[in-house]
């Protein structure tokens, strides 16, 4: 395995966009698409996703350091510091385990696939992470192989069975039909976050109170559109960073074109979706008749694809500060916010839809779910350091102790992790 650990990361580090097209012509193949339709359907797909890929390089880029430069400027001082996604998916990919996880991975959701079980065909390779990680903290417990993996495929099957069950809200509120979000973080937020919402809409006053982008439209006009809020958010953020004025407008810019351009990215990778989805369900149906529930097949795909959805970056984008602020108040925290804070609309992502794009709803339930990430990642922090050790990760300069809202702040991985260390 350890031979195997290096050759699994170099296929990885290929990327979605190298990645997917070739999972996603086999899978036309299988299908029955045909050899061209199912060439051209990844190719589109792989285009559609280096123009994600490019809008989220953008968010992240100008969001991260805005937010960042508000912890130093507020001099905002707590002893755990969040490393963020790519700092626990180095850690994840660094474990033994990592190398048999991937065709593991693949295996579990085949079974589920033919035993009914999910509906959902996580073709989001490169997401494995979340799962691996679960895997690794529990080897790292007591360096049971067997252990790991059990952990890895109950993190793996929770991820399913959620992604099914927030399958609608992908086409009724994204518009996103035939697609699921098996991501960790999306979906594990959502086992939170989506019944608060409900809540939320039972408490009166508050239950009245509606900021959805097309209300916001409605009553401000052009001013509402998407591409006028992202350069309104984008500029407070800039200012609340202590940026000067060039600055804190290129921000502004910033926002208002991933607001713009995400969605045009998104249209793009449907158009490669959409025949494979067609031909999914063509060859179910022949085999469970054309009214069955059986001849549902979801394609799982990264929650990047739902990110650039005005009221997602909205909610993000007011979420910042507020858990910044929520850091420092809330008791029994030690994490500071700082690497997944631009990771922040991904953890909204499925909160925001079932609140149909409330952001006054959305910001609520998002502030109690980030308030939750943060204890379960403090509870971690020690743990996860040692991880880091272990994997010769490089510590950020002046950190004690590293964890992530992420991972270590992920309920699902949390409630594996402390069940199975029970039996450690």
């Amino acid at each position: 395995m350890e031979t195997l650990t290096p050759l699994v990361q170099a296929f990885l580090a290929l990327g979605p966009t190298v990645i997917l097209p070739v999972f996603i012509f086999f899978i036309g193949l299988g299908f029955g698409l045909g050899p061209a339709k199912s060439f051209r359907s990844g190719l589109t797909i792989g285009v559609g996703f280096v123009g994600i890929g490019l809008v989220v390089a953008l968010l992240v880029d100008n969001l991260g350091p805005a937010a960042q430069a508000m912890v130093a400027r507020f001099g905002i001082n707590l002893t755990i510091i969040d490393i963020g996604w790519p700092g626990s998916a180095s850690l994840a990919w660094a474990s033994p385990i990592a190398a048999i996880m991937l065709p593991i991975g693949l295996l579990v959701n085949f079974i589920m696939l033919i035993t009914k079980t999910t509906k959902t065909m996580d073709v989001d390779i490169w997401n494995y992470w979340h799962f691996t990680f679960c895997g690794a903290c529990v080897y790292a417990i007591n360096g049971s192989i067997p252990l790991a993996i059990l952990a890895a495929v109950l993190f793996e099957i929770a991820m399913l069975k959620l992604a099914d069950w927030t399958a609608p809200y992908m086409e009724k509120y994204y518009d996103l039909p035939g697609v699921s979000v098996p991501t960790g973080s999306t979906m594990a937020n959502s086992l939170i976050g989506i019944p608060l919402i409900w809540l939320i809409q039972k408490i009166p006053v508050i239950k009245d109170l509606k900021a959805d982008p097309e209300t916001i439209q409605k009553r401000f006009g052009i001013f509402g559109e998407p591409i006028f809020m992202g350069l309104i958010l984008g500029c407070i953020l800039g200012a609340l960073a202590g940026y000067d004025i060039g600055k804190t407008i290129q921000v502004g810019m910033a926002m208002a074109g991933v607001m713009v351009l995400m969605p045009r990215m998104v249209k793009l990778l449907m158009e490669g979706l959409i025949p494979i989805s067609e031909a999914a369900r063509n060859f179910l149906q022949k085999r469970f008749g054309e009214d069955s529930e059986n001849s549902k097949l979801y394609i799982g795909l990264d929650a990047a694809v739902t990110t650039g959805h005005p009221a997602v970056i909205a909610t993000a984008l007011i979420l910042v500060p507020l858990t910044l602020l929520l850091a420092v108040i809330l008791p029994g925290n030690n994490m500071l916010p700082f690497g997944d804070l631009a990771t922040i609309p991904f953890f909204v992502a499925m909160i925001v839809a079932a609140a149909r794009g409330n952001i006054i709803h959305s910001v609520l339930s998002g502030l109690v779910v980030i308030g939750v990430c943060l204890l379960m990642g403090t509870a971690l922090a020690e743990f996860q350091t040692s991880m880091g050790v272990t994997a010769n990760f490089k510590m950020p300069e002046g950190a004690a102790l590293i964890s992530s809202i992420d991972q270590a702040g992920n309920l699902v991985n949390f409630i594996i992790f402390k069940l199975i260390s029970l039996f450690a």
